[in-house]
């Protein structure tokens, strides 16, 4: 007897707003919501949130080119982006357990590991830059 296919239908979370500007919308609030979160229960956002508002600062102040300003204030960004996510993961497992657990330990240390390579690449920008104006 041949199987017929039947077409596959995912899931739909009733919390998925549906579409137009009422999505465009709740985007915008779970991203408020988000900020407000990790402003609020991760002390590693509200820090570097601090570098990112004395480099933006520091680089629109500095006497380089609009584009080396852009990349500096880029890099900083980019590590609230990944501590965002980082945060994100830890959550999750989290949510999953609060036991220990070696996957657990690998998740936490992956997005750990992530926001030191970001925190590497804009040291590392912010030094080439730093190094082509006063040197």
């Amino acid at each position: 007897m041949p199987f017929t296919k039947l077409p596959m239908v995912q899931p739909v979370s009733d919390f998925k707003s549906k579409n137009g500007v009422k999505r465009i919308v709740s985007a915008f609030s779970y991203s408020m919501d988000g900020f407000r979160a990790a402003w609020q229960n991760e002390a590693a956002f509200r820090q570097e949130m601090l570098v990112v508002v004395i480099g933006t600062v520091t680089a629109l102040s500095m006497k380089i080119s609009a584009f080396e300003k852009l990349m500096l204030v880029a890099v900083l960004v980019f590590v609230l982006v990944v501590e965002l996510i980082n945060s994100a993961i830890e959550a999750v497992v989290d949510r999953i357990s609060l036991e220990a657990h070696p996957l657990s330990k690998n998740a936490k240390d992956l997005g750990s590991a992530a926001v030191a390579l970001a925190i590497g690449i804009a040291a590392a920008a912010w030094a080439v830059v730093l190094f082509n104006r006063f040197y």
